[in-house]
């Protein structure tokens, strides 16, 4: 009797560690970041709650922008993906043609970064901006996404303001960061579209971009869905940001809700907005708190022990 007793003692002890040691708590929230204009690179935050970010390494940059003419390296978006690395696209130039790409074991040592030239083959792309990517599980392969305005195309949404930028959303896929799909059109809103992210959840894409029609001014996030990852994404819902300009979404799941972080551009600082059914929004810009300088980037997990070795990195 004494035996069976103790064994279930042990057995319940056992129980509680195991539940422990894999709890969600040995993972923290990073968030990829650049400030300025992209000068001088790749920053990191981290945040134990979602909602109060702390810098790594002072403020310093974890990685000099070398790809590009213009040796920027805005909007950089990581995921970790099914190799076990972390890739990172980012916006190499406001003008250029290409992409910047490089991937990394533990976000301290990186690859050599490249150029990935996505609209070389358009005559009138002006540009290649704020790509993202995502990591297909079902069918292994990574779709990076991003805007370009081609000149001659979306008339009817043209504007004279801002330089007559007109983006529309378009992708390609790779297995392997060597060999790429053609590029083709993701999303028609029929409006000028930037800045694009998506979630996957019960079956369904999510895709969270930016109205960046200017007249008349809407500069807010709005949400589109698809069964889909890489078409049939249909009209955009009605804003879910409130009365300024946001750009840069970025969605984590922190606790039982979904939050959409944005750049209040204008206002140089964060915002967010939160929801438990990805339908009903409220503004929560007040209950964030992000480094001074932050820009928008992409929020992801990592282990703990991960970022140990962020905070005690020599760079």
């Amino acid at each position: 009797m004494k035996t069976t007793k103790l064994f279930v003692i042990l057995s319940f002890f056992a129980f509680l560690n195991f539940n422990c040691t894999n709890d969600q708590s040995d993972e923290v929230y990073v968030f990829s970041y650049f400030t300025g204009n992209g000068e001088d690179g790749l920053h990191l935050s981290y945040s134990l709650d979602g909602l109060n970010w702390e810098t790594l390494q002072e403020g310093k940059s974890f990685l000099t922008p070398t790809a590009g003419d213009d040796k920027l390296m805005r909007d950089p978006c990581i995921i970790k993906g099914g190799d076990g690395l972390y890739h990172m696209v980012w916006t190499v130039s406001w003008n250029e043609k290409g992409l910047g790409y490089a991937s990394s074991p533990d976000l301290i040592h990186w690859s050599k970064q490249m150029t990935i030239p996505v609209m070389a083959h358009e005559a009138g792309a002006r540009n290649t901006w704020a790509p993202e990517i995502f990591y297909n599980e079902e069918e292994a392969y990574y779709m990076i996404f991003w805007s370009t305005t081609i000149e001659g195309k979306y008339l009817e949404t043209q504007s004279k303001e801002e330089s007559g930028y007109n983006h529309r959303k378009y992708y390609t896929t790779t297995k392997d960061f060597v060999e790429f799909t053609p590029t083709e059109l993701l999303y028609e809103p029929g409006f000028n579209v930037i800045d694009g992210s998506i979630i996957k959840e019960n079956g369904e894409y999510i895709m969270f971009v930016k109205d960046e029609t200017r007249e008349p001014a809407q500069k807010n996030i709005r949400i589109t869905r698809s069964k889909s990852l890489t078409g049939g994404y249909g009209s955009a819902s009605e804003p879910i940001t409130g009365d300024y300009w946001a750009e840069g979404p970025t969605v984590a799941k922190v606790g039982d809700q979904w939050i959409v972080y944005f750049d209040k551009y204008t206002e140089k600082k964060m915002g967010a907005v939160a929801s438990k059914d990805l339908v009903n929004w409220t503004d929560i810009s007040d209950q964030v708190n992000f480094p001074k300088g932050t820009r928008h980037g992409t929020v992801f997990k990592i282990s703990m022990e991960e970022l140990e070795k962020l905070k005690k990195a020599v760079l």
